[in-house]
């Protein structure tokens, strides 16, 4: 497994158009990969594919984990951009103090919920 370079998973999207503008708020650079599928990525490394499909089950139960250097500090910058007012299904909680570190809860206008946090040293 020496050559591996990324891990890149694959979302879904309710509405691909507003999935899209939500992401690109998060600073996401988006790279259009066809009318029906974009690349989001922070870097090189750090990116998924967001589709233009939908499957409810699916995008329901998915959840990523994005390792962050400052939980407050993150939470700080999404709470600026609005996302809860500009975005009216999007879900943003507050941190959440675990046993191996603090993260706190984003859900995405397609519900696709991501886990932001930093691990404890």
């Amino acid at each position: 497994m020496s050559n591996c370079k990324s891990i890149r998973t694959f979302i879904g999207a309710k509405d691909f158009e507003e999935s899209r503008r939500f992401y690109i708020t998060l600073d996401f650079f988006e790279l259009q990969l066809s009318p029906n599928m974009s690349f989001f990525k922070v870097d090189d490394t750090l990116g998924f594919y967001l589709q233009n499909a939908y499957v409810k089950d699916w995008v329901a139960n998915t959840m990523l984990f994005l390792e962050v250097e400052n939980v407050e500090d993150y939470l700080a910058v999404l709470k600026s951009k609005k996302l809860t007012e500009k975005y009216p299904k999007v879900k943003l909680s507050e941190i959440v103090d675990n046993d191996w570190g603090k993260e706190f809860f984003l859900h995405d206008p397609s519900g696709i919920l991501w886990h932001i946090g930093c691990f404890y040293k």
